[in-house]
């Protein structure tokens, strides 16, 4: 049973009595996604102080339900948009060297079945590494098909002519949310997960703070700032509606999402460290067939939706596209039983006003500011990869409409997040998950008590304590999904090991696990449409 004493407990505790006691900071952050964590990192290095509400938990939604890749972005280059790429590539350069422990240069393949294709990518991959200059992860390089089926043991080789090796990068999203966290309060932020915005403040049409809730205890906070920032993502629409309503105003649409699917399967059905990738499916898609943590991702899908579910449900449509897709590049077609696990994100695309279509290939990647006329400065779109200059350029307009006052320069570029070590020490991805996603925090979470006692293959009583403790986790959701990414792996192991899981956290925490709630979504998880 939990004692009174638990680590948590005080710890929760004491993160909204520190909430009270503030209650004027310099900037409130609504969102604890890529965009806000990266601005709450930005703004307290500029000695800011900075509050971060989040509604659930740290990494939620589409942050946390990427294809796991640190990109330049190849398409957006054949869409012409060479700036974009530019961008990407200097700050893949940068993340992978900040946190290097969780993010490292991975090779892709792309397998040719046409002669014609090889020297048409090769043209433009070629560019891609001219417009890396010295940010570039490695050389491109054309391929004979025997090297192809070294380099990719599963590709189909009947027709095969050859190939195309190209570098980018890959790494562990919601984890690295956790670490962008936890670097930001190390530096003197309030993160606040399970905290959500309940109304925003005015004073004379103006915005002046936020009132928030406390999701276990109902206990509700006013906290006020002249300048709030809303990074909500694909639901930067309903705070947008929220402040709208308070200043009595209709606030139009900037979102048009998207949805994106995966399916994991097991990684003998590439059986390489390399990633596979199909430059063009037969609806002008990208596929990626991705090794990480000892499994498969395969996908994804660009499906305009127009619910916004916290849990996404993938559409039969987008399976049958996937596996009907993968069945052409590998040796063996992975089927529906194959399927590990099933999950779907939610992209924040920005839709211009002019959009009346539903082709959300077309929208834009990249990320965009409004500044309400009450204040309220709202910012969705963009991507992981890019997340640290948008920071960047969301506080500059925050400062150019007066909500900020002058700001020294950013520090972020050559800040390295908690857990990276001193010289960078890159280690695949491709396999299962080990200690070393901890960095150089991995001997003081051996030095918890059940260090030596594995649940499941890569996971011991040490991490789950270690979580519980340090990095926001309150139930098993939290824990399987993004503390330990066994529910994206592996639905069914991850419901498997749940009831021993949530024993420990019952020990660290003085809440429910919500152990029930997790074997469902394990269940929808496993389901294949």
């Amino acid at each position: 049973m939990t004692t009174r004493n638990s680590p948590l407990v005080t710890e929760r505790s004491r993160l909204f009595s520190a909430l009270e006691r503030k209650q004027q900071v310099d900037l409130i952050i609504i969102g604890g996604g890529a965009t806000g964590l990266g601005l709450a990192l930005d703004a307290v290095l500029r000695g800011l102080t900075v509050v971060l509400l989040e509604a659930y938990d740290l990494a939620k939604g589409t942050s946390s339900r990427a294809t796991k890749l640190v990109h330049g972005g190849v398409r957006y280059l054949a869409q012409g948009d060479i700036c974009l790429v530019r961008e990407a590539l200097r700050e893949r350069k940068q993340l992978l060297r900040n946190a290097s422990h969780l993010a490292q240069p991975l090779a892709f393949v792309m397998p040719s079945y046409s002669r014609l294709e090889i020297p048409f990518y090769a043209v433009g991959l070629n560019a891609y590494d001219l417009l890396a200059g010295p940010n570039g992860l490695g050389h491109t390089q054309v391929l004979a098909s025997r090297r192809v089926q070294e380099l990719l043991p599963g590709v189909r080789t009947a027709g095969l002519k050859g190939g195309i090796k190209y570098w980018d990068g890959q790494f562990d999203d919601a984890r690295l949310a956790l670490a962008l966290a936890r670097s930001a309060a190390a530096q003197g932020a309030l993160i606040l997960n399970y905290a959500p915005v309940m109304d925003i403040l005015h004073d004379n049409g103006r915005v002046t703070g936020v009132r928030c809730k406390d999701s276990e205890t109902e206990r509700e906070y006013d906290i006020y700032s002249p300048c709030v920032i809303n990074a909500t993502g694909v639901w930067v629409d309903d705070i947008r509606q929220m402040d709208g309503k308070s200043a009595g105003r209709e606030s139009q649409a900037m979102v048009s999402p998207s949805q994106g699917v995966h399916l994991v399967v097991e990684q003998h059905f590439l059986n390489s460290e390399h990633a596979l990738l199909v430059p063009k499916t037969r609806d002008g898609r990208v596929l990626f067939a991705v090794p990480w943590l000892g499994k498969l991702i395969l996908g994804t899908t660009d499906t305009a939706v127009q619910q916004l579910d916290i849990e996404p449900r993938p559409l039969r449509a987008e399976v049958d596209f996937i596996l009907s897709e993968a069945g052409k590049y590998l040796q063996r077609a992975p089927q529906r039983s194959d399927v590990l696990s099933v999950w779907a994100g939610l992209r924040p695309l920005v839709k211009p006003p002019s959009n009346e279509g539903g082709d959300t290939k077309k929208l834009s990647r990249e990320h965009t500011v409004l500044v309400s006329p009450s204040g309220l400065v709202s910012v969705t779109g963009g991507k992981w990869t890019t997340y640290r200059s948008m920071a960047e350029n969301v506080l500059e307009k925050c400062v150019h409409a007066g909500l900020l006052p002058s700001l020294p320069a950013s520090r972020t570029a050559d800040f390295r997040l908690i857990g990276s070590p001193l010289e960078n020490r890159h280690h695949s991805m491709a396999h299962a998950p080990n200690l070393e996603v901890y960095g150089s925090e991995a001997d003081w979470v051996q030095s918890l008590p059940g260090a030596d006692i594995e649940l499941y293959p890569g996971l011991s009583v040490a991490m789950i304590r270690f979580a519980c403790r340090y990095e926001y986790a309150r139930n098993l959701e939290d824990m399987l999904a993004r503390r330990f990414r066994l529910l994206f792996l592996d639905a069914r192991q991850a419901a498997r090991i749940a009831p021993e899981v949530a024993n420990v956290m019952q020990e660290e925490l003085a809440c429910d696990p919500q152990l029930e709630a997790f074997l469902q979504l394990c269940e929808q998880y496993s389901t294949v449409p």
